[in-house]
């Protein structure tokens, strides 16, 4: 192996490490735990400095228009080719936590791949999207602008699972 992909074996573990300790942090919360879970934060941050660092490394970060489309491909992927067939397997299997968490993601990187969409249009006419606020679903990662539906159309969660990103 070569730096170039030893640099890409980092950067996958250090971010795979740093949602680890999300998830790891949250079960520490429920848990009852604060000082733990704050711990697992405090380590997820280092682990995205790491990735980062290697994601500079790996010169993978371009001009905006570059990323962007970058973007769009890998929504498009992610929702017509990995999904589907992530979904079909897991339904084989009757592993229906799986088929229901792909079926959830699927749906919202076809959103993704819309977004991305607009957002390449506007930067290739030089141009921002439009200010606008957008909400994320914590049940299913649902990302919607404008205004937080009273149900979320992809996994049927309340308004009040919506979060707005800053």
């Amino acid at each position: 192996m070569g730096t170039a992909e030893d640099l890409r074996t980092a950067f996958l573990g250090e971010s795979q490490a740093n949602r680890m300790y999300i998830a790891f942090a949250r079960a520490a919360e429920q848990d009852g735990l604060p000082q733990i879970a704050r711990l697992f934060r405090a380590a997820a941050e280092a682990e995205t400095v790491h990735a980062l660092a290697h994601f500079r490394a790996m010169e993978a970060i371009g001009a905006t228009e570059e990323n962007v489309r970058t973007s769009v491909i890998a929504e498009g992927y992610e929702n017509k080719e990995m999904y589907p067939t992530f979904v079909a397997q897991a339904e084989r299997e009757k592993n229906k936590a799986a088929a229901l968490s792909f079926r959830y993601a699927q749906y919202v990187e076809g959103v993704h791949h819309d977004l991305f969409s607009k957002a390449l249009k506007a930067v290739m006419n030089g141009k921002d999207l439009p200010a606008r606020p957008i909400f994320v679903c914590n049940v299913c990662g649902n990302t919607v602008r404008d205004a937080v539906p009273d149900r979320c159309p992809n996994c049927g969660a309340a308004k009040k699972a919506f979060a707005e990103v800053e």
